[in-house]
């Protein structure tokens, strides 16, 4: 007989939606029955003959870039949380330079060794796509976040679609300048090595192509997701001819914010960045950031987290993929 959830139940004498809890490590059933039901579902081959049991922890590592990047913060804030709220996923984050391919690598290969699962913002490239084909043919499970690296045989990628991102900023800036000729437009960038980053700069730089001929991108900027370089850059290309619209595909919003302030520009230049934090919700509502196109943060590490107890339990479970959100100041949610 196949191993149904209804004849766990049945053996295990619990309900079905005890079951289902258990199997999805759902919080709500005692130590003893939880025991009982992964007892029993190991018995009877629910999880298949090469998966891993469902007993005791899930280890589970992250590895984040290090850095004043807002967003990541708090990203990795919400994943420790998600984590702790499962009653059997013990994590812990790594925050490395996230610009060095060799460095990532290495603490991929690092982990592999010690850990049940790992997820990670990282770079697309070759070391680290061998490092992440590794670590899996260890049975380690690998899922992307927020930037994708696809040819790597990652189990998944949790994060929304970077190019559907970069058009909706390049329709969004081309409505906000309405006509005109020969205009230009600065486009900032943590690094075109990250997939997610190269993804928004091909989506905006079709959707004006298509949309908005007579906008020109003007010049890419590659700013290491720092203020303080994004600040420096935007100095530089603000004591020229200015452009007319500036968009920010990765993090450094206050320090351009603070050079279009300091220029006298933060009322006439369109501002477009990404992520919904403190510092890019006071920009709003000061009127320096135009729209922010946001990801939630909560629902990725949700999704993660959930992702990687399925792979390692081979346990199926839904997901639910993050979705674009532009914010302006007049719909800033409530924090």
């Amino acid at each position: 007989m196949r191993a149904t959830i209804s004849r766990i139940a049945h053996e295990a004498g619990v309900s079905t939606a005890t079951v289902d809890r258990v199997l999805n490590d759902r919080e709500g059933v005692r130590v003893k029955t939880r025991d009982r039901v992964i007892e029993v579902a190991n018995r009877l081959g629910y999880f298949g003959g090469g998966s891993r049991a469902m007993v005791g922890d899930v280890r589970m590592d992250f590895i984040l870039p290090a850095g004043s990047n807002s967003f990541m913060v708090a990203l990795g804030r919400h994943l420790l949380a998600e984590a702790q709220a499962r009653p059997q996923v013990r994590a812990q984050l790594h925050l490395i330079d996230g610009f060095d391919a060799d460095t990532l690598a290495g603490k991929l290969y690092e982990l592999g060794s010690s850990t049940d699962a790992i997820g990670l913002v990282g770079l697309d490239h070759p070391r680290v796509r061998e490092a992440i084909a590794a670590v899996q043919a260890g049975g380690v499970p690998v899922s992307t976040l927020v930037s994708d690296i696809p040819a790597s045989g990652r189990v998944g990628y949790v994060g929304i679609d970077n190019r559907a991102a970069g058009r909706l900023a390049g329709l969004l800036v081309g409505r906000f300048l309405g006509g005109g000729q020969g205009r230009e437009v600065a486009v900032f960038a943590g690094s075109l090595a990250y997939r997610g980053h190269e993804e928004r700069e091909m989506g905006f730089r079709a959707l004006l192509g298509e949309e908005f001929p007579q906008l020109r991108m003007s010049r890419i900027v590659e700013v290491s997701d720092d203020r303080e370089l994004a600040y420096e850059a935007a100095s530089e290309l603000l004591r020229g001819r200015p452009p007319v619209a500036i968009y920010n595909i990765g993090a450094g919003n206050q320090g351009i914010a603070r050079a279009l302030q300091e220029a006298g520009l933060d009322q006439r230049v369109v501002f477009i960045g990404h992520e919904l934090t403190d510092s890019s919700r006071r920009l709003l509502l000061d009127r320096v950031m135009d729209p922010v196109i946001d990801q939630n943060p909560r629902v990725e590490a949700r999704e993660i987290v959930k992702l990687l107890v399925s792979a390692v339990r081979k346990v199926p479970e839904p997901s639910y993929m993050p979705r674009l959100q532009v914010i302006f100041r007049e719909n800033i949610p409530a924090g």
